[in-house]
């Protein structure tokens, strides 16, 4: 079961950390009113309140016109087409929180349809759940988009009217005739805002106002992607349904391959050198009258052939379930395993009982493959393994004072071992600078052996 891990050492990623991380010299509390994401994030607020009364006209009209025509046989068609053009737009609000929030929220499941037919896409509709929840946000959405844009549009507007005032204040006594910005005014009182310590102070509360409100849209925008995301995106059912499906055919692929390698090795290995064995005993069976001493110089080589094959038989038995595992666990499996490789190794295993078996071949060719990459391409002088348990998970900890430079990026083995782990619900986590050490940490779910193997 052995992989190369070979482009998996000695690779940068290619992000360093002044690439990836951009220093500003102003605090985000400066920057926030001019950020592009500030304005995205106010467009999508004001471009809410036009597309809520929309939406929500949209399912009102159409779940009563056909709540009303139920009576009827006509009620079915036209409430089935009012919930699918709510998913129509739900996927239109799932495009328009990409573009504006930056949320990446899935499809939902697509319709399942048991019949062919109109009879059976309008069943599809009605008895989905996405069609309901896309209902359900588009009635929803109409009290929080009015909500959302009246604090936005008040908070913008006074902010920066009142930052701006010292600009436009000259205007006010030379074309209107006014003394200032009136606060109060009655038939014999009246408050303007008309000498400078008044104007800078109502500056400064315009700064505040509009410093704070691009944190406030934020908040807001918050509760839109909660919205998008619990009501238009895939339910966690669905979405494990999903990852259910490609752990599966990760899972197929990986035993093709195991059956392809098995079938290869015996092929090129064992297979030939019995065919070649046969023919030797072949040709020793006829020369035993003529030569016996060529004979038996045959059938020594024979032997030696014999003693190769089995070898190779064992070693493969080896990489399908070593009987070792089966007989005595992962201690004693990874023990001889590590005995193989080309630096000492420290393994150390404590755990309370044995895993089920197929988490214990996992746990044992991942420390395997993970030995073999370091005797292949580490350049270590020494490595640890360590297996425990922690509550439901069960861990493994492979470390080397090798070059480093481990990524799982790139397409290296590493990124294959990842995705084999991942089809049981593992992780795996590569902590690989360059010039080491290197420390790869694996989490596998535990599931007890039954007492009875």
């Amino acid at each position: 079961m052995a992989t190369d891990y070979g482009q998996g050492y000695g690779h940068d990623s290619g992000l360093g950390f002044a690439e990836g991380t951009r220093r500003h010299r102003l605090p985000s509390a400066l920057r926030a009113p001019f950020e592009a994401r500030s304005w995205s994030e106010l467009a999508y607020v004001l471009l809410g309140l036009p597309i809520g009364v929309f939406l929500f006209t949209y399912a009102v009209t159409m779940v009563s016109l056909g709540a009303g025509l139920l009576v009827t046989f006509l009620g079915i068609p036209v409430l089935a087409a009012g919930l699918a053009g709510c998913r129509g737009f739900g996927a239109l609000e799932r495009g328009r929180a990409r573009a504006l929030l930056g949320l990446e929220v899935g499809d939902p499941e697509p319709l399942r349809m048991r019949k062919q037919g109109v009879m059976g896409w309008m069943g599809a509709v009605l008895g989905s759940g996405t069609s309901w929840r896309t209902l359900l946000y588009a009635l929803l959405y109409l009290p929080w988009s009015v909500f959302s844009f009246v604090v936005s549009v008040t908070f913008w507007s006074i902010g920066w009217s009142l930052m701006t005032y010292p600009l436009w204040f000259w205007l006010f006594p030379m074309y209107g005739g006014q003394d200032g910005l009136q606060l109060y005014g009655d038939e014999s009182h009246h408050i303007y805002l008309d000498n400078a310590f008044e104007i800078g102070v109502t500056a400064l509360v315009g700064l505040l106002f509009t410093m704070a409100t691009p944190w406030i849209v934020r908040a807001l925008t918050m509760v839109d992607r909660v919205l998008v995301h619990g009501l238009l995106g895939p339910t966690r059912l669905s979405a494990r349904v999903v990852e259910l499906e490609s752990d599966r055919g990760v899972v197929v692929d990986t035993a093709a391959a195991d059956l392809r390698r098995i079938e290869r090795d015996l092929h090129d290995g064992a297979q030939a050198r019995l065919v070649a064995l046969a023919m030797d005993l072949g040709l020793a069976k006829e020369k035993l009258t003529e030569d016996p001493q060529a004979a038996a110089r045959m059938v020594d080589d024979a032997h030696g052939e014999v003693k190769t094959a089995l070898q190779e038989l064992r070693d493969l038995a080896r990489g399908i379930h070593p009987a070792v595992l089966t007989d005595r666990g992962l201690d004693a499996a990874l023990s001889a395993v590590a005995s193989r490789c080309t630096v000492p190794v420290q393994v150390e295993v404590d755990l309370p009982a044995r895993p089920a078996a197929a988490i214990e071949g996992i746990a044992y060719f991942t420390v395997s493959e993970l030995l073999q990459n370091i005797s292949k391409h580490a350049r270590a002088t020494w490595a640890s393994v360590d297996v425990w348990r922690v509550e439901n998970r069960l861990m493994l900890q492979v470390v080397d004072d090798g070059v480093g430079g481990a990524d799982t990026a790139g397409g290296s083995g590493l990124a294959g071992l990842a995705e084999r782990l991942d089809a049981v619900d593992g992780i795996l986590v590569v902590d690989s600078p360059e010039g080491g050490p290197t420390r790869i940490t694996a989490e596998l779910p535990w599931r007890a052996e039954p007492a009875m193997r």
